[in-house]
């Protein structure tokens, strides 16, 4: 799933339950992992290597050129990740509020666990390891990554059902 459903999930959570930012990002953070259960869309990032069917906590980024063409990628979907629950779910909070607030942290609480995949593939230590592990446990065994049209309308459509929802 892209960062910004992954956010907007988060936020829209966080916000319905009304959370302190601290738990708003717990429960971000572990809503991450039950989309991730969902068959899903992602993009494909050129950097990445996969790891192995034995063991498939083995994957890594590759640092060179690709990898920075993918960061562009992520940044942008991160930045998404942050200005849609404020256009959905701030209701003209000024921004200094918005950082405070239970909305962004859950919204960052939501997209947290793929940065943490990059960390773990650079940091292969405890509890980077037993969080990977557990990661690429919940993700689906179904993957829609080749629907190029169908994927990214099924998260549309998750956006706008979290959005509908939670307003």
């Amino acid at each position: 799933m892209i960062l910004v459903t992954h956010a907007v999930v988060g936020a829209g959570i966080a916000r319905v339950a009304r959370l302190h930012p601290v738990p708003a990002f717990i429960v971000g953070f572990l809503s991450h992992f039950i989309l991730d259960t969902i068959p899903h869309w992602d993009y494909h990032l050129k950097s990445s290597t996969k790891g192995s069917v034995a063991n498939p906590i083995d994957g890594d980024f590759v640092i060179g050129r690709d990898f920075y063409f993918d960061l562009v990628k992520i940044g942008f979907d991160f930045s998404l990740g942050l200005v849609l629950p404020y256009i959905f779910f701030s209701q003209g909070m000024s921004l200094v509020d918005f950082a405070t607030s239970e909305i962004l942290w859950g919204a960052i609480g939501g997209m947290t666990p793929d940065f943490l995949q990059f960390v773990y593939t650079k940091f292969r230590r405890e509890p980077m390891v037993s969080l990977q592990r557990f990661h690429i446990f919940m993700h689906a065994t179904r993957s829609l990554s080749h629907a190029h049209v169908v994927g990214p309308l099924l998260q549309a459509g998750l956006i706008a059902g979290t959005v509908f929802v939670c307003l």
